[in-house]
């Protein structure tokens, strides 16, 4: 794992996507075989959290990756609260228990792992890794990619319809587009990754009644409205370079 990561850092974001990616479908007939939704996939995310988190404090790469405290004040990003708008979306329509409770469980711990594996996976090793030669490229690939992974939601068995997975691209490749200025931006990692579990994890709760095709659009709209003009605010507002401050002075 370390010499590929040391090799090319590239090669090293795409085998770490695809291994979740694949993971992430083999889960479903095991769910089923076990007799709990999310069971297995809890279990791979629980896992390769463990395994990716290990690897970077060993090879003391957490301020590289941004697993550190934000060093920008919370003022100059608007005390975050744009973010915390956008991870309560899914409450928006009202609460409901939508699943049994051992279900419920697996799917609290399966997203709150997903939102660290998939943000240091695409805001930090993918971004980290293109942005050695482009930054620009990098922040355009990382969010680009994040939002096309969301593809596999109409392939390996989660019951997705075309519209809302599409509804769900078009959002996830926004919010990419948001965390990684909040990374370049701002130096840390943790406000992505807070959000983007906060966001999996409420979904679980959200209450879909009523919830027609028009309604879904419109809904996902104002979340893509939301994301567009903070995003806007913090690249006219925030230091340019401030992750490239800290890996400069930082671990490597």
């Amino acid at each position: 794992m370390k010499k590929l990561y040391e090799k090319n850092g590239q090669t090293f974001a795409v085998v770490l996507i695809v291994v979740y990616c694949v993971l992430q479908s083999l889960a479903n007939p095991l769910n089923e075989k076990i007799g709990i939704e999310y069971s297995a996939s809890a279990i791979f995310c629980i896992l390769q959290t463990i395994i990716l988190f290990t690897f970077i404090r060993k090879n003391n790469l957490q301020k590289r990756y941004g697993l550190c405290k934000p060093p920008v004040p919370a003022r100059q990003f608007l005390y975050y609260v744009p973010l915390f708008i956008l991870a309560t979306g899914n409450l928006w329509n009202g609460v409901a228990v939508n699943y049994p409770l051992p279900e419920t469980v697996c799917r609290i711990a399966c997203m709150l792992c997903v939102g660290f594996l998939e943000e240091v996976v695409f805001r930090g090793f993918l971004f980290v890794a293109i942005a050695k030669d482009n930054v620009k490229s990098a922040i355009i690939i990382s969010s680009l990619t994040f939002g096309a992974g969301h593809l596999i939601n109409l392939f390996n068995g989660s019951g997705m319809d075309l519209v809302s997975n599409l509804c769900q691209i078009c959002f996830a490749v926004a919010a990419g587009f948001l965390f990684v200025t909040v990374f370049y931006r701002g130096g840390s990692l943790f406000p992505c990754i807070i959000v983007h579990s906060a966001i999996n994890t409420l979904s679980i709760f959200a209450n879909k009644t009523d919830i027609t095709v028009e309604k879904h659009i419109i809904h996902i709209f104002i979340l893509i409205f939301i994301t567009f003009a903070y995003n806007l605010i913090l690249i006219r507002t925030l230091p340019k370079n401030q992750w490239e401050n800290i890996n400069d002075t930082g671990n490597t």
